[in-house]
């Protein structure tokens, strides 16, 4: 479909939406929206009245359009299996907000569902088009950093307990996860984008006492996280994740190495190389997302995914970040889990 208009239609209207739907408006002259669905009537009306794209009341409505190519999919984490299967029995291609799933079988499930029906599943992790991200990554494979020796990631982020305090959110049963699979994923999938995964985890997650304490809460999943990473290659690396640090500040990855060492704050990229030389990218610092308001950000790099996933479908190409891509992060934050939980190192293994 080279040079036309794909018609998509977007499944799930919730806060996730706002970012998807302007990266809809600004690529209308590649994207057609046939319709956008959710079960909430209320939902359907504020987003028809927000973004002035077209809604419909019944999802078969979309997955029945023989002319409809893709489906954009933005539901709650524990409904992703089922819809993505939904999806893939009807030939739709997916674009699937992160995570995967809820639950690491979940997650392979989806991958496998849309395999096996030889459909193209993309998923919104946006970091990884980042400028700033490119160029570090650029830098890497051209070994500009010499041997990777050490690396830290921080997300180090505020969400107020009323946040938590909305129904499902921060639950195992609806999420899947806490400040890993819901915040921090988006980092850590840069990271591995950039250095791999590691051989072996070792660390501890918790629900920290500011949650606990409040009784509005409820939340039975990790806010604070520190874990340790040992590569293959002999680096060794640290994750701190939380989101109980107020207000919030840029999210880091710090790389050092044999020939010099770069930061990405937020998504600014500072590089000193042992030879003197020094080189920057991307936006100064900012939380992005990390603090009060997490939709606090620009919707360019959703933008980008999608760019990206329509190219890749016509194109006949894997979206830079696909299915088995996604499934990396996946399970680096299910080993950190597994080990926070057993108290020993977890080998990670190949997802």
């Amino acid at each position: 479909m080279t040079g036309s208009r794909r018609r998509i239609g977007v499944v799930g209207l919730g806060m996730a939406s706002a970012p998807h739907a302007q990266s809809l408006i600004d690529l209308a002259d590649r994207v057609e929206v046939a319709g956008c669905f959710s079960p909430s009537t209320d939902r359907r009306a504020a987003f028809a009245a927000r973004h002035g794209l077209p809604v419909v009341d019944r999802l078969e409505t979309l997955l029945e359009d023989p002319a409809l190519s893709a489906i954009l999919l933005l539901t709650p984490p524990d409904s992703h299996a089922a819809l993505v299967a939904r999806c893939a029995a009807a030939g739709k291609h997916v674009l699937l907000e992160k995570p995967l799933d809820a639950t690491p079988e979940g997650a392979r499930a989806v991958v496998s569902a849309m395999e096996r029906a030889g459909l193209t599943l993309g998923v919104v992790l946006q970091h990884r088009f980042r400028a700033s991200v490119e160029r570090l990554a650029a830098l890497m494979r051209d070994g500009a950093l010499g041997r990777p020796l050490t690396a830290a990631v921080s997300v180090r982020w505020w969400r107020d307990n009323a946040y938590y305090a909305q129904p499902g959110r921060g639950m195992k049963a609806r999420d899947g996860g806490g400040v890993l699979l819901t915040q921090a994923i988006h980092t850590l999938d840069a990271f591995v984008g950039l250095v791999g995964l590691p051989d072996r985890v070792v660390g501890f997650a918790a629900t920290s006492l500011l949650r606990r304490s409040d009784p509005a809460v409820g939340m039975d999943t990790e806010d604070v996280v520190a874990t340790a990473l040992r590569y293959g290659n002999g680096m060794l690396a640290t994750v701190n994740a939380t989101t109980a640090v107020y207000p919030g500040y840029p999210e880091r990855i710090e790389i050092a190495g044999t020939e010099g060492s770069a930061v990405l704050a937020g998504d600014r990229l500072e590089v000193q190389l042992v030879t003197g030389e020094r080189i920057t990218a991307g936006a100064d610092g900012a939380t992005l997302g990390g603090g009060a308001d997490p939709m606090a950000f620009s919707h360019q790099h959703h933008r980008a995914v999608l760019s990206d996933f329509l190219d890749a479908l016509d194109e006949g190409r894997r979206p830079r970040v696909d299915g088995r891509e996604a499934l990396k992060v996946h399970r680096l934050i299910e080993a950190m889990l597994e080990a926070s939980g057993s108290g020993e190192t977890v080998e990670v293994g190949t997802p």
